[in-house]
Order: C-alpha cells, then sequence, then structure tokens
C-alpha cells in the first residue's frame, strides 16, 4: 500500500494537515474517530468520500513514520 496515493498535504487545505485526497477528511479525524470507537462501517456512513483504500492508507501512513523514526524517542525519567 503506497499510502501517497490516497493521503496528500497542502497548505490551503485544513492548515496543511495531510487528508484524504480530493476531500477534507484529515488523517487525524478519521484516526480520532477510531480511537473513540467507531467501527469502519460508522466512518464510511459518516464520511461517503471514504473509501477502504483511503482508510488502509491512513493506517499505512502513521506506521511508515514510525518505522522512519521521524519522531523524538521519548526517554524515561530516572
Amino acid at each position: 500500500m503506497d499510502w501517497r496515493e490516497h493521503i496528500h498535504s497542502d497548505s490551503e487545505v485544513m492548515g496543511g494537515k495531510p487528508v484524504i485526497r480530493g476531500t477534507r477528511i484529515t488523517v487525524e479525524i478519521v484516526l480520532d474517530w477510531l480511537v473513540a470507537g467507531w467501527s469502519e462501517a460508522e466512518l464510511f456512513d459518516n464520511y461517503p468520500r471514504l473509501t477502504a483504500d483511503a482508510l488502509k492508507a491512513v493506517f499505512a501512513f502513521p506506521r511508515e513514520i514510525a518505522s522512519a523514526q521521524l519522531y523524538s524517542p521519548v526517554t524515561q525519567a530516572a
């Protein structure tokens, strides 16, 4: 899955947050709803422009970022 086919960022759309291509649906809001307990069916019902492939891309996007270590490691205080 190449998430770049489904997700992009444009400074003119949603303040540059990553969105599902061709929509204003942010990756962040999809992940927030999933964390809140929404099912895939509820997402598709509430966001009809969201596709199964775009949802897969939502999962692939943060996975690649995490695996590329584009984050700052958190150290535990002693």
